[in-house]
């Protein structure tokens, strides 16, 4: 059941989760050479929209799950294709990162390889949104005329070519925090360029928020949490209670 008008959703409903192997498909549209996703089920009967989803700079971990967990138990069949399969972040990281800006990579593949296997799923209607968080916010940015139907870029990095990459883009509901002072900006120079483009979006940038806000916990290695702490890069729950209920009601529209 897709889900327009159920606007607060938690992942306490049941869902059904599952590794996936898409190295296939990835080979099928020069992706990774081996590759993996996290393919989280809706409760009940389908088909439902689908939603790939793509994971922040830290990888596929407990929490990106989480977020394709929760997009399931609102009514989406999600596949994360983890990025990372060819050998962690470490070996993985920097190339995603170039393919990221640059719009050419590997990682292109295998979001496309995540797209076509929701196509050929018959647990799906065939609407696909693309969803991505940091990074993955990057990406759902660049892949705005890939044949998605709708597409939800959080705190993601703007394209360099901004009017090319939305000119006959599919609809956008984007979030960003006013306290990530490394995108300074990025919601309304991405509002301006959607509005010119003549591109459905709901654009909002939230002032009490930094980077990485809609986590429901501090991402990455332990190392490294003190240092997101002191950045801003923690959870805001009332910013992302309010921005997961307008990416659920966007996506319900344009994935029903």
């Amino acid at each position: 059941m897709v889900v327009a008008d159920v606007l607060e959703v938690t992942t306490e409903r049941e869902t059904h989760m599952s590794e996936i192997d898409l190295t296939d498909l990835a080979a099928r549209h020069d992706g990774s050479l081996n590759l993996h996703g996290y393919l989280a089920r809706p409760s009940g009967e389908g088909p439902w929209p689908g939603v790939v989803m793509v994971h922040e700079a830290f990888g596929l971990d407990d929490v990106m799950r989480r977020q394709a967990d929760r997009l399931a138990a609102a009514g989406f069949l999600t596949v994360a294709p983890d990025l990372f399969s060819a050998g962690g972040a470490r070996r993985c990281l920097v190339s995603a990162m170039r393919a990221m800006l640059s719009g050419k990579g590997r990682a292109y593949g295998d979001i496309e390889a995540a797209r076509q296997w929701l196509s050929g799923s018959s647990d799906c209607t065939g609407k696909i949104g693309v969803i991505g968080f940091c990074m993955g916010g990057g990406f759902a940015l660049m892949t705005l005329r890939t044949g998605f139907d709708a597409a939800a870029p959080n705190y993601g990095v703007l394209p360099r070519d901004l009017e090319g990459a939305v000119a006959g883009a599919c609809p956008v509901v984007a979030s960003y925090g006013g306290k990530d002072f490394a995108l300074r900006n990025a919601a309304a120079k991405l509002e301006a360029a959607l509005t010119k483009a003549g591109v459905a979006h709901d654009v909002k940038e939230y002032r009490t928020a930094g980077h990485t806000f809609l986590n429901d916990e501090l991402a990455g290695p332990k190392v490294l949490r003190p240092l997101a702490k002191v950045t801003g890069m923690v959870p805001d729950p009332e910013a992302a209670a309010d921005a997961w209920k307008r990416i659920d009601g966007f996506f319900g529209e344009h994935l029903s």
